[in-house]
């Protein structure tokens, strides 16, 4: 059966030195990298959804806007028909081509901070891997 010798105990203080010693090298450090990360995460989602809001808000604004320019336009028909059509239709394209280039703008301003999360996450990870074979790595060869 087993004997219940010196070595027992000797494995058993090895064992808890071992996992002291992962626990305080590997999984702490790692621990935080990943919460650091999905912090960083949480922060550009809710700017992005900020953002989005923002645009959906200058929307709207743009939309009141042009129902406004819309009625102004409908009383000034009633006085000068046709110069009041002229500059009704020259205030819906201006408030519409606005209203398409704030939003395309927006848009690329997204696009353009997810891009360089997704970077900026990939080098992250890039980099934990790097760390993560090389501790493993490291014990092998001492």
């Amino acid at each position: 059966m087993f004997d219940f010798d010196a070595t027992l105990p000797l494995m058993a203080v090895q064992f808890l030195l071992l996992a002291a010693l992962l626990n305080a090298i590997f999984y702490k450090p790692l621990t935080k990298v990943l919460d650091e990360r999905d912090n960083y995460v949480r922060t550009n989602k809710l700017e992005a959804q900020e953002r989005l809001t923002k645009t959906e808000q200058l929307t709207n604004q743009y939309k009141q806007q042009l129902a406004e320019a819309r009625k102004q336009s409908q009383a000034v028909i009633t006085s000068a028909q046709t110069e009041a059509q002229k500059i009704a239709a020259e205030k819906v394209a201006e408030a519409q081509k606005e209203a398409q280039s704030q939003r395309e703008q927006a848009q690329r301003e997204i696009d353009q901070q997810k891009q360089e999360a997704m970077s900026s996450l990939e080098q992250q990870v890039d980099a934990l891997s790097q760390q993560i074979i090389e501790k493993l790595l490291e014990p092998a060869h001492g």
